[in-house]
This record gives structure tokens, sequence and C-alpha cells, in this order.
């Protein structure tokens, strides 16, 4: 895919009508870039309607071996250039696919409490591919509360890890804690649509190792509920116990 077209898909995902100001946003992570130690994990202030990084973490260099100036010169354009070509309709198929339910199923006043995973490989500066997960948290919108800014985390992984690019939405609930409202597996579809979020949700704690109690208590369900979305998940996804899904899901633990 050329860039001319990835830029066309990207900026169509992320149109917006109004420019927010990020002065703000730059200082607070100026300032908490300052204290950070050096890690395997980098971050990014983005701008998806300049196509812009407007902040870069000091551990870019040291997690991609890259300058980053060029990554703040030569903008988005750069970053896409280094994606796996493989990568690159299945990443923007799924940030569509995140964009689409954001504005579909979350409510306006809930959306600056969500939260957005997916992944990719990128080139580092060995011409090496590696993983990254990519976390990132709304901190802008537009008039119509379209996401559009954002302080994106992102995490290196091994080299030889063999990940399906997937995407996940998750919204903090009443208790503060993140639950997940969108799971969606763009290169194996493992979770097919046939799972709901609650049985997702239920998956995620049994990989966990949780029990039904454990997992009723946290969910707010009966034990007779987890178990009754047990069965479903066993017939969904036609396997025949518990250990044989959760040793076939920790294979990718992209789901937790």
């Amino acid at each position: 895919m050329k860039h001319q077209e990835i830029k066309e898909v990207y900026k169509s995902i992320f149109e917006s009508y109004t420019k927010p100001s990020l002065e703000t946003h730059i200082k607070k992570i100026i300032e908490l870039d300052t204290y950070l130690p050096y890690s395997s994990t980098f971050f990014c202030l983005t701008n998806t309607q300049e196509l812009t990084f407007e902040y870069i973490s000091k551990n870019f260099t040291s997690c991609l071996g890259l300058d980053a100036t060029d990554l703040k010169v030569k903008g988005m354009k750069y970053f896409w250039s280094r994606i796996h070509p493989e990568d690159i309709e299945i990443w923007l198929g799924a940030l569509n696919s995140l964009m689409e339910f954001t504005l579909a199923e979350i409510p306006e006043n809930k959306r600056e409490l969500a939260n957005y995973t997916w992944n990719y490989r990128i080139k580092n500066a060995s011409d090496k591919y590696v993983n990254i997960i990519q976390n990132t948290t709304p901190l802008a919108f537009d008039s119509e509360m379209k996401p559009i800014i954002g302080l994106a985390h992102y995490t290196v992984l091994n080299i030889e890890l063999n990940l399906p690019i997937t995407a996940t939405a998750k919204l903090l609930n009443n208790k503060n804690e993140y639950e997940t409202v969108y799971y969606n597996n763009f290169s194996q579809k493992l979770l097919h649509a046939g799972i709901s979020n609650r049985e997702r949700d239920v998956i995620r704690l049994l990989i966990l190792n949780f029990t039904s109690k454990e997992i009723s208590e946290k969910l707010n369900i009966s034990p007779h509920t987890v178990d009754t979305h047990r069965r479903n998940i066993l017939k969904k996804l036609k396997i025949s116990s518990t250990g044989e899904l959760v040793g076939m899901l920790k294979m990718d633990m992209t789901l937790l």
C-alpha cells in the first residue's frame, strides 16, 4: 500500500472539524519524561489531524535505535514507512474498527474513559522488524467527541515472537477498573464475532486462573451465569474443556 493511500485511509478514520490545543498536554508530558528511567517502552503525543508527533519520549531511540528528530520532522509518514508491509492493511482495519465501535457504542460522556490497544511490527535501526504493542489514551476530542489526540505508549517485544494483530478497547468502570468492551483478532480470528464481550471478560479471567466463584465476584454476576458463559464459549469455539481453552489462548498473550 502506497503512502498516499495510507494517508487517505488514516485521515478518513480520524477526520475532524476542530483543532484542539496541545500546550497543556505537552508541558505535562515533558515534565514526566524528565523523571522516568530508560526502559523498553517509549511514548509519544500523537496528533492525528496534523499527522505529527507533538512529543517523543527519550526512550524512543533506546528502544528502536532510530533518531527521534527524524520522527519529529517527518511525522507519521516516516513512522508508516517502517511498519511491516504485511501489517499495514490489517493495522488500518483494526484502527477503523476501533473508531467505528467508539462512535457507535461508547457514549460521548464516557469516551474520555476509554483506552485502546493494538499491535504491529516495525523496522528498527538494524533493519529488523520488532513487535510493538501500542496503548493509546485519548487526551482531546473534536466537536463531535471523536478522539483525535492521544498519549500513545509503545512497548517493544522480542523480535522472534509471532503475534497476531489484535485490537482492544477498554472502558473505566465505576470501580476505576478497565473492563474490555471490544476485542478482535484481525489475523487469526481465534475469537470470532460469535463471542460476546461478557464472554471475552470470562475468558480473560480464566486465563488468569480465576475460579468461577472469583469470576462471578469480579464481574458482579452469579456463579451459575459464569458456568453458562463457560459452556457457551466451549460450544462456540468447538473445544471440549476449559483446560483446552486456557492452553490454547495462553499462546496469544495479547488477550491479557
